[in-house]
């Protein structure tokens, strides 16, 4: 009986805990993390992302509070009143017709009133239920803008940092060959079958690759902070990333033939938006000819006494509905500059809006011409790669078999290693100026 109650208990704490486990999971990454994982991570937790959030339920706050004047408006208020000296009013005999001065009133008065005012035609309100649509778009927009920089910035620091550590493990493998060469030229030399300067030459060689490997491994450590930071991780909590080399080699193809089209940029979307808003803010100020309209009630509960005590033991009430009407008949000249203004806006915003078309064109033209220049490098090294490759055996073989010098292996060595090098340099160029393609024609979206 005791075992079953454990087993119920630790159960129940399995059940209860189980929330706490899932929130840890979802808000922690994997063990590995590929590059979708690192942009899905930043997109929940980024600071820009998570601010542009929140304006998006501050905008829509702000939208709920100016339409609230739509509503009708109840308001109540209270008051006493001490007259230390009553006023005075003239008022003529009924023989003589003279005026004399005569005090009206109680000494105590109290008012409790209570109004209502319903807005018929007001053009602050009327903005605000003619743009809320308008404001929302806008919050949005800024939200899917900051989601496509976070995007491209993680995955440029992503793909930094795999570069990085490939070129770590490219000299980690020279190191190891390095070693080797340094253990047979050591071999032949005291065997007698070559001078000192061989084993001296892969000395030097040996040890410029392991301090080039240790300024790489210092590297690593800062751009993985680097890409923490951009997707909003905790920089003490640890990370490693993942990827497949293969399918990180087929990520830099790219449809070259297609062209820049300005209205799927998110610039150029938050300009329309912005032009919606301007032009509702020129008819805002030709509203301004129109007069102001509410309907208003009132309800007062007046008590008057001398007496102090009974102040509250008889009340004088009234009410009254009405109309109010208010129209601004001269102003010199302000509606007239202010709406003026607005117009020039508006002109201005076309400009704007041109000025983005050519911008767009402009950059899309310079990212492709990037774009294809570095794949055409890249291209051209991996065949120099495969060329040094087969150099650097061929030479090998030759010294091995006493044809060739150390020196002429040593320069194989640093030209292999340096064209696996570039390499890698050159497949990060390509992928960060296809991303910079792609977000020049807009296909980065939300």
């Amino acid at each position: 009986m005791k075992t079953s109650w454990l087993a119920i208990l630790l159960g129940l704490i399995i059940v209860l805990a189980r929330p706490v486990f899932a929130q840890k999971t979802s808000d922690s990454l994997v063990k590995q993390a590929f590059l979708p994982d690192c942009i899905s991570y930043a997109l929940g937790h980024q600071p820009i992302v998570r601010q542009s959030i929140i304006d998006q339920e501050i905008a829509e706050r702000t939208i709920q509070s100016a339409l609230a004047a739509w509503y009708p408006q109840i308001a109540a208020s209270y008051n006493v009143l001490h007259y230390l000296k009553l006023p005075v009013t003239l008022i003529p005999d009924a023989v003589t017709g003279e005026r004399r001065p005569v005090a009206l009133g109680a000494q105590n008065t109290s008012t409790a009133s209570f109004s209502l005012a319903q807005n018929i035609f007001n053009r602050d309100v009327l903005l605000a239920s003619r743009t809320a649509d308008a404001y929302r778009v806008q919050a949005n927009q800024y939200t899917v803008r900051n989601k496509i920089d976070v995007v491209v910035n993680v995955s440029k620091a992503f793909y930094d940092l795999i570069v990085t550590q490939r070129q770590f493990d490219v000299l980690s493998e020279d190191i190891t060959r390095l070693q080797r060469s340094l253990q047979d030229a050591t071999n032949q030399y005291q065997g007698g079958l070559v001078d000192k300067t061989d084993p001296q030459r892969a000395k030097i060689a040996l040890n410029n690759s392991l301090a080039q490997r240790k300024q790489l491994y210092d590297l690593i450590g800062s751009k993985y902070q680097v890409l923490k930071q951009q997707m909003g991780y905790p920089p003490t909590s640890q990370l490693a990333v993942a990827y497949d080399s293969l399918q990180l080699t087929n990520e830099i193809t790219l449809d070259t033939f297609q062209l820049a089209n300005p209205q799927s940029r998110i610039e150029y979307q938050l300009l329309q938006t912005q032009g919606r808003l301007l032009d509702a803010n020129v008819r805002y100020n030709r509203w301004a000819y129109l007069p102001t309209v509410n309907a208003i009630a009132n309800y007062n509960l007046l008590y008057q006494n001398n007496a102090f005590g009974q102040l509250y033991s008889q009340s004088f009430p009234n009410s009254l509905i009405g109309l109010s009407v208010a129209l601004p008949i001269f102003q010199g000249g302000r509606r007239i500059q202010q709406t003026k203004i607005a117009e020039l806006q508006v002109k201005r915003l076309q400009w704007d809006l041109a000025s983005l078309t050519s911008a767009v064109d402009a950059e899309y033209a310079q990212a492709l011409a990037t774009y294809k220049g570095n794949l055409t490098n890249y291209i051209a090294l991996r065949e120099n790669q495969d060329l040094a490759q087969e150099v650097y055996r061929v030479i090998n073989l030759q010294y091995r078999s006493g044809i060739r010098t150390y020196l002429d292996v040593t320069i194989a060595e640093a030209d292999l290693r340096n064209a696996r090098l570039n390499v890698f340099n050159a497949l990060y160029q390509v992928l960060i100026s296809k991303l910079d393609v792609q977000r020049s024609l807009g296909i980065i979206q939300f």
